[in-house]
Parts: C-alpha cells; structure tokens; sequence
C-alpha cells in the first residue's frame, strides 16, 4: 500500500451569501461564475453502515414524501457538485446526465448547478440556500455531502433531495449510486489478458481516492477480473486521499509505474493515471467517462457512468407526484454502468471473453463476487454463493491478489 503526502491545506473562508453558481442551465440559457474553494478532504470512514440495502431502478417504496401531489411544470431542480465541471470524470458525467434530463423533458423543467462544493459547511450552506430559493428537488452528487442534505431537509420538507453514494433514506430524501463493482470486473479481465502482449502476469496499479466501500469494492471487482483470467495477476493501490488533486493522482501514478504498474486505472476525478500512462507507455483502464482523448494509444476500454436516465425518471416521479425516498443501486442491466469500446491492442478473443460475461452480469447469470473469494491474508471473505448487497457496502478487506494493507481511518 502506498500513500502519497498530502501537501499543505489553507482553508479558504466564503461569505454566507450569496449563493455562488458555477454554471446555472435556465430554459437552455448557460451563465458562468466561479466559486473560490478549497478543495482538501475530510477523511472518510472506512466502511459504510448497511441500514438500508439497495433497490433496483425500480424504487422500492420507503416511508411517503412530505407532500406526494403532482407539482407543476416547470419544476425547479438543482444539481450540486464536487468538484469543477472537466471535459472528462464523475462531475462531468453527472453533468451529461442533467443536460441528458434537460433535453428529455424540455420546457418541463428548469435546472441548474452549482460545481466547485466541498464537502463539509460549504455543502451545508449550498444546499441549504437552493432549498430556501425555491428549489423543489435537490441533487447532491458526492458521499461526503449526506449528513448535511440530512440536516437541511429536516428544515424544507417540501423539498425532495436525491444523494448520490449516501445510504441514509429520509422523508424526503432518497439516495442513488451505480454498481461500479460491475464494470471493473469486467475492466480487470481485460488488463489480464494484456498478458499475451506483455510476456509476464500483469501488475495493476490502481490510484485510489478514500478508503470507502464503494473504492475498496473496485479494487477488489477489478483484481478477481484480473485472476478470473490469470491467478498470477496482482494489483498494487496508491491512496491520495482525496477526489481530485491532478498533481498528487499524477504523482501516485508514476510511483505505481515505479513499481511496476503495468496497467494503471483508477476511482479520481481526473484523468492523471490515463495520462501517465500514456507518457509512460503502459496500458490503462479508464474511469467514470471514456478518457481515451489523454491516452489514444493505451486506453484499453472504460468504465463510464450514465446519470441521465435516472434523472429524467426521478424528475418525471416528482411531477406526477409519484416519487418516494428508497436507495437506487443501479448496474449495467439499467444502462448505469458501461464499457467503453475496446482498444484494438485488446486481443479479439479477450474482447469476446469480456462481453460474453458483461451479457451474463446483465442476465443475471453471474455475479462479479461470488463462488470462494479469500482477503490477501488468506481468510475467507465468502464461501461460495453470492456475496448480499449489505457486505458489499460494507467491504473494508482486500481480496487475495491486491499487495499492503487497507488503510483505517
């Protein structure tokens, strides 16, 4: 396990009001600000507690919303962000899905964002001034914003707010997220098979943002990928503590490449690794969006989230007065996680591999954690069978394969 040195934070005061907007989208009309923010992190939990286990796309009813009539059009929806909005990443696809959203439905509804939040007062702040301008449904889109939406919906429960990564369910609030785990299975089969290419069993190299399930979940999907295709196959992480920090992700990239990365991925915002890969001449895997623009001759394939549909079928619940809070936990048979096209380095025996098992995890024939998985210490993390959807979120070991110890927070 690798850690790379966080450098010196100063904290960057803002004043209460008023609300800072990145880029607001009114009736297609786009205006730009920007917000001063500093962009360091708290330090997550390690695991996350499984209160609530998640739901397919379909909702599963929780207790009613604080007012379940019809609203008329247009309703006004709020998206806010983590980071700044890039041409590639988790902000950027979030914010495909909200132009996505805003063109499916029109004239039905106004929406806007605010990008650039950190999480802590600053989100509270944010959040809780889109709910007193009138905001009618609320979009939060990063784990660490969960227990201030929390806060602020107790004080607007006319306002619905949807929390991307959260676990905890309110009446008014809902949380949504994608089963990620999927793609990076089937992302870790394609590393593998770089093997023929290679002459030797492959050494991932993932760089890391927080110790969360959700990261630790990759990380473990993407290994047991690797050594369903070759046992020998290993997987190094560099943690960088952070969302997005180019310099530190770039930085733990090449330390990986140091140690002999063959192929680097990684669960960030920015596409550093695909970048240093491509300098370096390894492979990569891709993340969040198709980042094949920074490494044209080495992105193997993507995994890429989608948003837009969610979204849309979340606004058209609140208009009809149909929508209630539950947890969404979306793969790829809804379109929420996919593949980006292989890159022709891929072996075409390895590309039909790869999607005859992505048909199998839409079907439901086959689950990336499943059968005898063992912890890189050799104790014993399932014993055949599927592994439930509340140990999945509340994974905090390493499979066997992936080098060093999980960090604690």
């Amino acid at each position: 396990m690798l850690r790379v040195p966080a450098p010196y934070n100063s904290t960057v005061s803002t004043a209460a009001e008023p609300l800072p907007a990145a880029a607001v989208f009114v009736s297609g009309a786009m205006s730009r600000s920007t917000m001063s923010q500093n962009l360091s992190r708290r330090r997550l939990l390690a695991g996350l507690a499984s209160a609530c286990a998640a739901a397919p796309f379909a909702r599963a009813q929780s207790s009613p919303p604080a007012s379940p009539a019809a609203i008329r059009e247009p309703l006004r929806a709020a998206f806010v962000y983590v980071t700044p909005i890039g041409a590639t990443g988790w902000t950027a696809q979030h914010e495909k899905g909200r132009l996505h959203m805003q063109r499916a439905l029109g004239a039905a509804v106004r929406s806007r964002h605010v990008a650039n939040v950190p999480e802590g007062p600053d989100a509270e702040r944010v959040v809780r001034e889109l709910a007193r301008q009138g905001e009618q449904l609320i979009f939060t889109t990063s784990f660490g914003y969960m227990e201030s939406v929390l806060r602020v919906a107790r004080d607007f429960p006319q306002t619905r707010f949807e929390q991307c990564s959260g676990y905890k369910l309110a009446a008014n609030v809902g949380a949504y997220s994608g089963r990620f785990y999927q793609g990076r299975y089937l992302a870790g089969m394609v590393a593998a098979h770089m093997r023929a290419r290679l002459g030797h069993a492959v050494v991932a190299g993932m760089v890391a943002s927080f110790p969360i399930p959700e990261v630790v979940q990759g990380i473990n999907a993407f290994t047991l990928g690797m050594r369903a295709v070759d046992p020998d196959a290993r997987m190094k992480v560099a943690w960088v503590n952070s969302w997005y920090d180019p310099g530190r992700e770039a930085d733990a990239a090449r330390a990986l490449v140091a140690q002999g990365a063959d192929v680097l991925t990684h669960h960030t915002n920015a596409p550093a690794a695909v970048q240093v890969a491509q300098e370096t001449g390894r492979w990569a895997i891709g993340y969040c969006s198709d980042e094949a623009q920074y490494g044209p001759r080495v992105q193997l394939t993507a995994v890429t989230l989608h948003w837009g549909d969610f979204y849309v079928r979340t606004v058209r619940e609140v208009l009809a007065g149909r929508w209630r809070p539950s947890n969404v936990w979306g793969g790829m048979d809804q379109g929420f996680v996919r593949l980006a096209p292989f890159l022709a380095a891929v072996p075409e025996a390895a590309q039909r591999q790869v999607l005859a098992r992505e048909r199998d995890i839409i079907r439901g024939r086959f689950h990336p954690f499943s059968g005898r998985i063992l912890d890189n210490r050799g104790g014993v993390m399932l014993d055949g069978g599927v592994m439930s959807d509340s140990q999945i979120q509340a994974m905090d070991r390493y499979v066997m394969g992936v080098d060093g110890e999980l960090p604690r927070a």
